[in-house]
C-alpha cells in the first residue's frame, strides 16, 4: 500500500478534506486501482472542475487539469483527441457535474470518447457553502433548502445511459473492494464510462439532516445501496429511498476518437 501512495500521490499530503470526507476514500481507491491495472503515471492523465472532489487532481501524481465549474469534460475530450493513447480520468461532485456541467455531461456521453468519469455524489456543494444540487434526495436539507428540498433528485446513471454512455455504474464509499473493480472495469471498457459513487459530507450534508459522524453517514450509505442483482427482484416501494449498485448497463458502440480517425483518413485518401 505504501508503495503504491508514494508512486501515484504527489509529496503534499495531508490533504485537506474534511474529517470523514469521503473524497479521501475514492482518491485511496482509484490509486489502488491504478496499481492494480498496472498504469504508469505519464500515460495518465487526471482532470477535474471545480469543488472539493476536484482537488483530487492537486494530489495525484500524473499529468493534471484542474479547471474551471462544471468544464472538466470538455478539456478531457480535447486531450483524448490530441493524445489518443492516454489514459483519461475525469473527478466531478454531484454539483459541477450534474448542474453547470450538464450539458458538457449529456453530450459527452452521446459521443462516447473512450475516458472514465468518477461521478463522487455527496448530494451537496459541500466547498461553497451546502447547497442543495441536482442530486440531492427530495425531503432533505440544505442551506438553500432548510425546510426541504422539493426538487425531485437526478438519477446521474440513468441520465448517463439515456445519453448514450457505454458503461454506466455506481459504487459508494462503504464497499471500496467493489469501487476498485468498477474503476477498473470502467477504464478498461472501449467509450465512456460512468461511474457514480456515492459519499459522504457530515459537515455539510450530515449535520443538516441528522447523520451526525462520519460513522453514521457510512452506516446510512450502507443501509441504502442494494446490489444490483438484489434490487432487480425488489418492488419500487421495497427500493424507495434506496440505489442499487453494480454494473447498471453496459454495451458496445463506435468509438469517438476512431470514428473521428477514419473520418481524417477517409479525407485524406480522397474518397
Amino acid at each position: 500500500m505504501k508503495a503504491c501512495y508514494e508512486k501515484y500521490f504527489r509529496d503534499n499530503l495531508p490533504h485537506i478534506f474534511c474529517p470523514g470526507c469521503g473524497n479521501g476514500i475514492v482518491m485511496g481507491a482509484w490509486a489502488r486501482a491504478m496499481d492494480e491495472m498496472g498504469l504508469e503515471n505519464n500515460d495518465c492523465v487526471a482532470i477535474s472542475g471545480i469543488g472539493c472532489s476536484s482537488r483530487i487532481t492537486t494530489y495525484i501524481d500524473l499529468y493534471t487539469l484542474h479547471t474551471a465549474h462544471g468544464r472538466a469534460l470538455p478539456f478531457a475530450i480535447g486531450v483524448k483527441m490530441c493524445k489518443p493513447d492516454m489514459h483519461v480520468f475525469v473527478f466531478s461532485g454531484d454539483g459541477d457535474c450534474a448542474a453547470i456541467g450538464g450539458n458538457h455531461f449529456i453530450h459527452a456521453c452521446r459521443r462516447n470518447i473512450d475516458m472514465t468519469l468518477i461521478v463522487i455524489n455527496n448530494s451537496i456543494y459541500g466547498m461553497t457553502g451546502g447547497q442543495y444540487s441536482p442530486l440531492t434526495p427530495t425531503g432533505h436539507f440544505a442551506t438553500t433548502a432548510p425546510y426541504g428540498n422539493i426538487d425531485p433528485a437526478f438519477d446521474i446513471c440513468k441520465i448517463a445511459e439515456a445519453s448514450g454512455a457505454t458503461f454506466v455504474a455506481r459504487g459508494d464509499i462503504y464497499n471500496i473492494r467493489q469501487m476498485i473493480d468498477l474503476i477498473k472495469e470502467g477504464h478498461n471498457h472501449k467509450g465512456f464510462s460512468v461511474i457514480e459513487v456515492v459519499s459522504s459530507c457530515p459537515i455539510s450534508y450530515g449535520r443538516r439532516n441528522k447523520i451526525n459522524g462520519a460513522p453514521a453517514l457510512l452506516r446510512y450509505i450502507k443501509d441504502h445501496s442494494v446490489p444490483v442483482a438484489n434490487a432487480a427482484k425488489m418492488s419500487a416501494e421495497e427500493m424507495k429511498g434506496k440505489w442499487p449498485v453494480g454494473v447498471l448497463y453496459k454495451t458496445e458502440a463506435k468509438e469517438y476518437v476512431e470514428a473521428y480517425q477514419e473520418l481524417v483518413a477517409r479525407l485524406q485518401g480522397g474518397s
